[in-house]
């Protein structure tokens, strides 16, 4: 099973009660916290692993996204791992982490804080592409992915999700 910790705008949004009785995640990355944010009028979610900070950036989302919203995150990631160019071993075992997705409240202020300064980085690297249909959005997660985060050590969050896949 896998967890993913929203804020409660995404909560809403999702139209799901967040499980409480949240037993500690024993797979390789861990748990992920989510953030639903509005970039040009259109609803968007910042999704950040809590051990990597490897974050994933979904744009334009509609109310059935938000109904299927673990369909939509799995293929986002996997599409971004493929553009990252991880060998099919790395993809498959992060899939296989997210067979069985819950939704609970936040709960880690460290991941938060990262994911506003993330937000700010997306937002303005939007506004400088020219918006959001103008922006290379796998280019954009990839760049922003080797940003170092005092959080994780001033390591790069895609070369922490090589070293726990490896």
């Amino acid at each position: 099973m896998q967890l993913i910790r929203c804020t409660a705008k995404l909560l809403k949004e999702l139209k799901q009660d967040p499980v409480t009785n949240v037993e500690p995640i024993r797979n390789v990355l861990g748990g992920w916290h989510a953030n639903l944010l509005r970039i040009e009028r259109r609803k968007c979610v910042l999704v950040t692993n809590d051990r990597t900070l490897y974050t994933i950036f979904i744009p334009s989302l509609r109310k059935p996204d938000f109904m299927f919203f673990d369909e939509v995150f799995r293929q986002h990631l996997f599409k971004n791992l493929l553009y990252e160019e991880l060998s099919q071993s790395c993809i498959e075992a992060v899939l296989n982490e997210l067979e069985t997705i819950r939704f609970a409240k936040t709960n880690n202020r460290s991941v938060l804080g990262s994911m506003n300064d993330l937000k700010f980085h997306f937002e303005f690297s939007i506004a400088s592409s020219g918006g959001l249909a103008l922006t290379p959005l796998y280019e954009l997660n990839a760049r922003l992915n080797r940003t170092p985060f005092s959080a994780i050590g001033h390591s790069y969050p895609i070369d922490r999700l090589v070293e726990l896949l490896h």
